[in-house]
């Protein structure tokens, strides 16, 4: 049986035909403002308009006027036009600025003459930008104006605004971010928080004597986490490269070079799945910090959250776009891996006695809790502890919403970490779980450069059975440890996770322009 042929969609080639329409009219008139203006250095648009104020500060300036006042201050503004009603003798139009901010224009027959007037119906558009002088009043309604004495236009729109007043879809949202960020209030309120946000981690670290640096992005060899990279060729070098994965081995270059306290807030790279929580491109924060270890940097990623939720919402309880009341305040749980593990899938399955799964629980019994649940583990990365973080994952991860620390990894996993002081078979690894997701991670740093070496080995081992994100003896990072690393508490946190544990929304709202097929 042979599939039926697709049926165009006549709505949208109604809509399509539409646009074109308005396109070739917008067009016509871009022409005439071209031909009838006289110094045409700039084409059809200025290069600059008289602008004295803002929109926002106007509104605040003048936000008791009373209606029908008039304050006899002339003023200039410039925004985008979101609304026009035109009648015989008084236009109306909504100048929108960046920031979401609006005001009323008036143009009136009796202040800008037949002729202005004429060429405001004849020339402008919804999506228009434009500049008005004029007095500042309070329409007989009370909406703040500009009662325009002069206008121009200062960039023709040929192509219409979506409609202000449906509901983008989110593939359009993403897709054509600038149209989102016009129609859209929480678009911007996005863009405005994530600002506020580094803003805060930034001012966090300069309290505790951090000092930001910037690291390769195009690297020889790929490492510092557990992912598969993207590879590109310089031709300059005759070499591939890498994108990077992670900054964490050049960050660490750093502290033995004395730079005690280090951060970068920066792009990484990671060739794998994209959905609600992951993006090929995204940004991250790693921080290092000498004679600390993974219980101060916890402290410290607990204060660097709190402040941040704090420069964005006033208080440690944000509001995300779904109206949720969200607490990130208070001191935050630090529960065992495995412990935690135990206890959950013991409440799980059941049975006569509680299940005890520790350090040295076997492979083989790990694999056959697997099986009884339906965790599935390539052959390839088929270790103790790739097993302990899945059943973890199933068991415990879905049930996390408060901020929680989840301690103490497996060894196999956590290459770079160090073990633990006193648990056998345990590394001093933190992950930060908030409403479910992975939101940051941090270690007590491998120093040793014996140890380091050993645990590359064991990852060259896993690459050559397949596995894609293990990582590659390098030896220019042990060549560097070599020459004494101090004892290091290291974190690193997604920028954009941290934006959607604060306003509630998926990674590619937060991601301003986000990588979509």
């Amino acid at each position: 049986m042979t599939d039926a042929p697709a049926v165009a969609d006549p709505t949208a080639d109604l809509l399509a035909d539409d646009v074109s329409e308005q396109k070739a009219v917008r067009l016509v008139k871009r022409e005439r403002l071209l031909a009838e203006r006289v110094d045409t250095a700039g084409g059809a648009y200025p290069v600059s308009v008289p602008v004295t104020d803002t929109i926002a500060a106007l509104r605040e300036r003048y936000a008791d006027l009373e209606a029908g006042a008039e304050t006899g201050v002339t003023a200039s503004v410039a925004g985008r036009i979101v609304f026009s009603r035109n009648t015989g003798k008084l236009c109306f139009a909504s100048l929108q600025s960046g920031d979401g901010a609006r005001i009323q224009a008036m143009v009136s027959l009796a202040e800008v003459g037949e002729e202005s007037l004429q060429a405001w119906k004849e020339l402008v558009d919804l999506g228009d930008h434009v500049s008005v002088t004029g007095q500042v009043i309070s329409s007989r309604r009370g909406e703040l104006s500009i009662m325009v004495s002069s206008w121009a236009i200062a960039s023709k729109a040929l192509l219409p605004l979506p409609n202000l007043h449906s509901e983008l879809s989110e593939e359009t949202r993403v897709r054509s971010r600038f149209l989102d960020l016009i129609v859209r209030d929480q678009a911007r309120e996005t863009v405005i928080a994530r600002s506020k946000v580094n803003a805060s981690l930034r001012r966090t670290f300069e309290g505790h004597g951090f000092l930001e640096v910037e690291t390769p992005m195009l690297q020889v060899q790929h490492g510092g986490a557990a992912a598969r990279p993207f590879v590109t060729r310089s031709n300059a070098f005759d070499a591939d490269l890498y994108l990077r994965i992670a900054p964490e081995l050049f960050l660490k270059r750093a502290v033995v070079g004395g730079i005690d306290r280090v951060f970068e807030i920066n792009r990484n790279f990671r060739n794998e799945g994209a959905d609600s929580t992951h993006s090929p491109e995204f940004a991250m924060l790693e921080a290092y910090e000498a004679y600390s270890d993974y219980h101060g940097i916890a402290d410290l990623t607990q204060e660097l959250i709190q402040n941040a939720a704090i420069a964005v919402a006033g208080s440690t309880t944000v509001t995300w776009a779904d109206g949720t009341a969200f607490d990130l305040g208070g001191q935050w749980d630090r529960i065992s891996m495995y412990e935690s593990l135990s206890a959950a899938a013991s409440r799980a399955i059941g049975g006569a006695a509680p299940l005890r799964i520790t350090p040295e629980t076997s492979l083989a019994d790990l694999q056959a809790l697997a099986a009884e649940v339906g965790v599935e583990v390539p052959e390839k990365v088929a270790t103790h502890g790739k097993y302990v973080e899945e059943l973890w994952e199933h068991f415990v991860k879905g049930g996390l919403e408060r901020p929680t620390f989840v301690m103490d990894f497996p060894l196999d996993t956590s290459p770079l970490v160090r073990e633990h002081r006193t648990i056998p078979g345990v590394v001093e690894k933190w992950d930060l779980y908030v409403r479910g997701f992975e939101l940051a991670t941090g270690y007590s740093e491998l120093v040793d450069p014996v140890i380091q070496r050993e645990r590359f080995v064991e990852q060259a081992k896993l690459a050559a059975r397949g596995d894609d994100e293990a990582m590659r003896v390098d030896e220019e990072f042990l060549r560097a440890l070599e020459h004494g690393m101090p004892p290091t508490g290291g974190m690193g946190m997604g920028i954009d996770r941290l934006l959607m544990a604060i306003t509630g929304l998926g990674i590619r709202e937060t991601i301003l322009f986000p990588l979509v097929k």
